[in-house]
């Protein structure tokens, strides 16, 4: 494995001439294999085997049983992080339509403000005009009176 330390787990059988077959086409070292045949007990090993492959078999299994659970888990994570941003953006989107709207409200309410504002403003004009031209109607009626007096 290089510089690097990893651990590996490596079944291995032995026939009747006590060879030892890897399994998985990983290639060992005589070394390797003789430290395998000092570990193993010699006696049971036919006996060894069968149990070894039904032991590996069950745990490949619940492996595979595990692996499964875990993807199971990570998808039930994902569809609740996705119902979370689901009602989140609703959420968010409900408060910006709101938003929106108090804002149409309010800038609705100013154009009538500043509608009737204007007309106020409006009539003022209208009643000081009335005003002046009331005063200038008096100014001239005066005048005519007085031109009416010299005749």
């Amino acid at each position: 494995m290089g510089g690097t330390s990893s651990t590996r787990r490596v079944t291995f059988e032995a026939d009747e001439n006590e060879n030892i077959t890897v399994v998985k086409g990983i290639r060992l070292s005589e070394n390797v294999i003789d430290r395998m045949k000092e570990t193993s007990p010699s006696g049971s090993r036919s006996q060894r085997h069968s149990v070894s492959d039904e032991e590996l078999k069950r745990r490949v299994a619940e492996e595979l049983a595990l692996e499964q659970a875990r993807k199971e888990s990570e998808n039930q994570k994902r569809l609740k992080q996705g119902k979370e941003l689901d009602r989140e953006r609703a959420f968010a989107n409900e408060q910006l339509t709101r938003a929106i709207l108090r804002e149409r409200i309010s800038s609705e309410e100013e154009r009538a403000k500043a509608k009737h504002l204007d007309m106020e403003d409006k009539a003022k004009q209208l009643e000081e005009k009335d005003r002046v031209i009331k005063k200038q109607d008096a100014f001239y009626k005066e005048q005519l009176a007085r031109l009416e007096e010299r005749v």
